[in-house]
């Protein structure tokens, strides 16, 4: 008995030491904490979405979550190839050019009307603070920090580590101009050494005037937040960004809500929507995009274009691979909607015709 104590309060011991990394980040206190408490959607000392949201699906036990992942067969969730890539030289971009890369899973840049825009980088080649964890598939971690241009603004959706990620912020800290962020999430940043002026902390229906012709609406999404065991002290994001030529919805994570339309009649229609397909389960069907909801999302979004992300890159969900973009191709055979599929690195012109390749088939 005296022995197993001994254990357990070494293992907690252990675990209180490795949640005290800086990579952790930090949770909102003093005059942030006090500006949070003061958000309609701050209740209870957490953050909550505008409708009731389980972490899990009616029916569904933990111990079926659990069971699932460590011990139940899984097939394809990892390719057996490498990924194929293109790597376009984002340092010699022609300025004129309204330009978007997608680096894999969530992470892009974009030249748009001239201004140079990264959304949740993600360049470490994981998606957790372990060692051993989540790590990016084989051709899929070809950009790091040293290929990004001097950046006018980087927007964070949320604190989890797809998509807010240490090793990258920290060297991206002297490309930075502005960081737009919900409320919370400055403190991570700031805790990682950036100044509090460079960051824009909004809550969800808020206007943001970057400059005379860069209009930012924060707009709400279904998800999340939490680098550690606290959930839910900081915001979780999506973006409307409005430039002299075009409006482009920024989406981060989240599952299937009214405020997809809600967004679409006020801010629609969008130029290019840009939305998580991937990473999915109907065990956790509300904090994610299910393969059937995503083009549901883009049409009540009014999107012309639909760039999917959050997929082929990290293995999150138990899903095959190369499923999310499988299903949105051959869910678009009825809608026939406008969607990109370009190969991670690969150059979309925004405001050109392309024609991409369906490039993960005949991948295993």
């Amino acid at each position: 008995m005296y022995l197993f104590l001994i254990i357990l309060c070494l293992f907690v011991l252990l675990v209180f030491v490795f949640l005290q990394q800086e990579k952790f980040g930090k949770l909102p206190s003093g005059k942030r904490l006090e500006k949070l408490k003061q958000s309609p959607n701050y209740k209870n000392n957490s953050f909550k979405n505008i409708n009731h949201t389980p972490d899990l699906t009616e029916g569904v036990s933990y111990y079926e979550l659990l069971k699932e992942f460590f011990f139940d067969k899984k097939v394809r969730v990892y390719p057996s190839t490498i990924i194929p890539s293109i790597k376009t030289n984002l340092l010699d971009l022609d300025s004129t050019k309204d330009v978007l890369v997608w680096f894999g899973h969530s992470s892009y840049f974009m030249q748009v009307d001239g201004k140079r825009i990264l959304v949740d980088p993600v360049f470490s080649g994981a998606a957790t603070p372990l060692p051993f964890g989540t790590k990016a598939f084989s051709g899929t971690n070809n950009y790091s920090v040293e290929d990004m241009p001097t950046i006018d603004y980087l927007f964070i959706s949320h604190d989890h580590w797809d998509h807010l990620d240490y090793d990258t912020i920290k060297k991206l800290k002297p490309k930075i101009k502005q960081v737009i962020c919900g409320l919370g999430v400055g403190q991570h940043l700031e805790h990682w050494g950036y100044d509090a002026n460079s960051i824009i902390e909004k809550d969800w229906h808020e206007k943001i005037e970057l400059d005379t012709h860069v209009i930012v609406h924060t707009v709400s999404a279904r998800h999340f937040s939490g680098r550690g065991l606290r959930r839910n002290k900081s915001l979780w994001m999506s973006y409307v960004l409005q430039t002299p030529s075009m409006r482009i919805f920024i989406g981060g994570d989240s599952g299937y809500d009214k405020h997809f339309a809600d967004i679409g009649k006020s801010f629609g229609p969008f130029d290019i929507a840009i939305l998580e397909n991937g990473q999915y389960d109907r065990k956790w069907r509300y904090i994610h995009l299910l393969p059937n909801e995503i083009l549901q999302a883009a049409k009540e979004l009014l999107a012309k274009k639909i760039l999917p992300v959050h997929s082929s890159k990290f293995v999150l969900g138990n899903h095959a691979w190369d499923e999310p973009l499988q299903f949105i191709t051959e869910n678009n055979e009825k809608e026939n909607l406008h969607i990109l599929t370009p190969m991670i690195g690969e150059a979309v012109y925004l405001k050109e015709e392309q024609k991409f390749s369906h490039w993960w088939k005949n991948l295993e």
